[in-house]
């Protein structure tokens, strides 16, 4: 009987060569492939003797370490689903996961251990372990007397792996249920689209509770049975230094555009590199143009969501085109539609729509939010603005509930922020509607100055006079020294709505 489970996928792939390494520690700890099946089999057996079985829910909130993604592999092998949440959450927001995801276990960092384990019996979470950032913790000192399980749990393709949780700004997280065959394809796919190498050498500098850092670069690596310098967070130093060493580069626009910042990164540094990749937040078109002009490299920008994982990607062979994320991965379909699922003429915007065997399974214990984001004829509502050329390229132009209503007429930000963004003096900026006693929502820019020229309100809207219509004009402009963020490098947008919500009151 063929067992889907997505360890499988990656154990044929494993490197016969037992000194091959796959987790590359900064701090100079590694894991080698010929190791995972033991040590991830000695998570297993600890998983079990805590009473995980097939289908239970295992939370974890911990800092990145190798232990984390052997806990993460060990997961998968005991057909558990595995639930990451981001390490900024604080303990009211993760008793929400909690009670949500019922966890037979809940993984934590052990100095928030104490806390965080009365919030979990109070919602009769079973069991607690920690596990430290350095391999440390109780979970580690458990794993000492354990068997190395060999089993790897018969799972179906359409049962569960991992549920996501959605960051919430716009409501009550919901719970993205993931397969074994949803992760499965999408890795298969990514690995063959960007071209993977048996030699390839990934520099990882994610964090590993979001589908860029977990899902899509190390799935790759698992995939090409490849080295990975697994560093503990992103710090430009260390890029800098170990870049030589790698080939590839998966990355959030920050991360490229603090690179941009020192004046030693060039085309020495990325000699040995094929590809960057970025993701996760828009990456600014003079961000690109000057990545190229230093390192005679230009980013590669992919589009994906929680619910999905990657969606469409600018070609590794051809042209990589700012402001844009590329065509449809191959077996995704894309389509352009209105409120009602009509599909729209190519150019035209609106709701950005999908199928394939990379769709998620619904939202954890929400049918009815289930079905208000799919289709009757099955297409999952993205609830991304996009426009789409003839070619089928793909530009995403801002998020449905992003959208302006200002006069009756639709305001697209990120056409104004494109604008804005070309003006001599401005690094960035972040286009917002609100409420406005006149014309329902009023056209507001947020601006960051890159400190080259003054930059000031009368000057950003003396520029666009020209440039844009009337009612695309931003009525009020705010200079600021930052936007704020996620930890993905989101720019938060629900935050500056709710910081200049009175502006035209």
């Amino acid at each position: 009987m063929n067992n889907a489970n997505l360890y499988r996928l990656f154990e044929r792939r494993f490197p016969n060569d037992a000194g091959a390494v796959f987790l590359d520690g900064i701090d100079g700890r590694q894991l080698r492939y010929s190791e995972i099946p033991s040590r991830s089999g000695r998570m297993l057996s600890l998983l079990q003797r805590h009473g995980v079985k097939k289908g239970d829910r295992v939370v974890v909130q911990v800092d990145k370490s190798i232990e984390a993604v052997l806990l993460y592999l060990a997961c998968l092998r005991a057909g558990a689903i595995y639930i990451p949440l981001n390490t900024a959450y604080t303990p009211a927001e993760v008793g929400y996961f909690l009670g949500d995801a019922t966890p037979r276990l809940f993984v934590c960092t052990p100095a928030k251990k104490d806390d965080l384990e009365a919030v979990a019996r109070d919602r009769g979470v079973a069991a607690v372990l920690g596990l430290g950032g350095a391999g440390d913790g109780e979970l580690v000192d458990a794993l000492e007397p354990q068997p190395a399980s060999d089993e790897v749990v018969q799972v179906e393709a359409d049962e569960l792996a991992s549920i996501l949780y959605t960051s919430g700004t716009t409501g009550r997280s919901k719970g993205a249920m993931l397969s074994h065959a949803n992760l499965a394809s999408n890795a298969q796919v990514l690995f063959d689209t960007w071209q993977w190498r048996n030699d390839d050498v990934l520099l990882h500098a994610l964090p590993i509770f979001h589908v860029h850092g977990l899902f899509v670069a190390l799935h790759c690596a698992l995939l090409g049975g490849s080295r990975v310098i697994f560093m503990p967070r992103y710090d430009v130093a260390t890029v800098l230094r170990k870049l030589p060493e790698a080939t590839v580069m998966m990355g959030v626009p920050t991360f490229y555009t603090r690179l941009l910042e020192h004046a030693g990164f060039g085309r020495e540094t990325c000699a040995n590199m094929r590809l960057f990749v970025s993701g996760s937040a828009p990456l600014l078109a003079e961000t690109h143009r000057e990545f190229e002009a230093r390192t005679g490299h230009r980013i590669l920008e992919r589009y994906g969501m929680t619910e999905t994982g990657m969606i469409t990607s600018n070609p590794y062979v051809g042209e990589r085109l700012a402001g844009t994320v590329g065509y449809a991965l191959p077996g995704v379909s894309v389509r352009v539609a209105d409120d009602k699922g009509t599909e729209l003429p190519r150019g035209e915007a609106g709701v950005l729509e999908i199928t394939g065997p990379n769709v998620f399974r619904g939202y954890w214990q929400m049918p009815e939010k289930t079905a208000e984001e799919f289709r009757p004829d099955g297409w999952f509502i993205t609830g991304d603005i996009a426009v789409m050329a003839e070619d089928g390229r793909v530009t995403i132009v801002g998020r449905a509930k992003d959208l302006i209503i200002s006069g009756g007429f639709n305001v697209y930000p990120k056409e104004i922020e494109s604008a804005i963004d070309d003006l001599p003096g401005v690094k960035e900026s972040a286009v917002i509607g609100i409420p406005h006693p006149d014309f329902g929502e009023g056209v507001t820019a947020v601006v960051v100055p890159d400190g080259r020229s003054e930059v000031s309100e009368q000057s950003v809207v003396a520029a666009l006079s020209d440039r844009l219509a009337r009612f695309k004009q931003p009525k009020r402009v705010f200079i600021v020294d930052a936007l704020p963020r996620n930890t993905m490098g989101k720019v938060q947008k629900n935050i500056l709505r709710d910081t200049y919500r009175d502006i035209f009151t």
